[in-house]
């Protein structure tokens, strides 16, 4: 084998600012985009975002040569940029923690599965306490 072979699947999540409610409707799909893009240019395979008002979850499938902190920092980074500068709205600012959960290959389809569902998880008060009341998402 010429390259190595991962299957490094991470699940990520983090809040914004003081929890505020900073992602609304009009705003969320050119914020995901942009992290999509930013993972890209990493190379690393966003398989699914979501989240509601104030934090959002990304899976991810890293490549051996990118650390998890640099991907969040970058992908936080130019989210961030995008909307405090070039989206009307003002303020807008990420918690500078994050939480990051190592996913099995055998588990990538129902983590999928509760990203996608997060407004209705929320909703409905049906979450998974580990991914939603880390210590980092007060």
């Amino acid at each position: 084998m010429r390259t190595p072979y991962t299957q490094l699947y991470v699940h990520l999540v983090w809040a914004t600012w003081d929890r505020l409610p900073l992602i609304t409707a009009e705003m969320e799909a050119r914020l995901y985009a942009c992290m999509r893009q930013k993972c890209r240019e990493f190379e690393a395979e966003l398989l699914e975002i979501g989240g509601i008002e104030d934090h959002v979850h990304l899976l991810v499938r890293i490549p051996a040569k990118l650390s998890i902190a640099e991907l969040v920092k970058q992908v936080k980074g130019s989210s961030s940029h995008l909307v405090s500068h070039e989206m009307p709205g003002g303020f807008f600012k990420w918690q500078g923690a994050y939480g990051a959960f190592t996913v099995s290959p055998g588990e990538v389809i129902h983590i999928q599965t509760y990203i996608q569902r997060q407004k209705e998880h929320h909703g409905n008060h049906t979450l998974i306490g580990e991914y939603e009341l880390s210590p980092v998402l007060p």
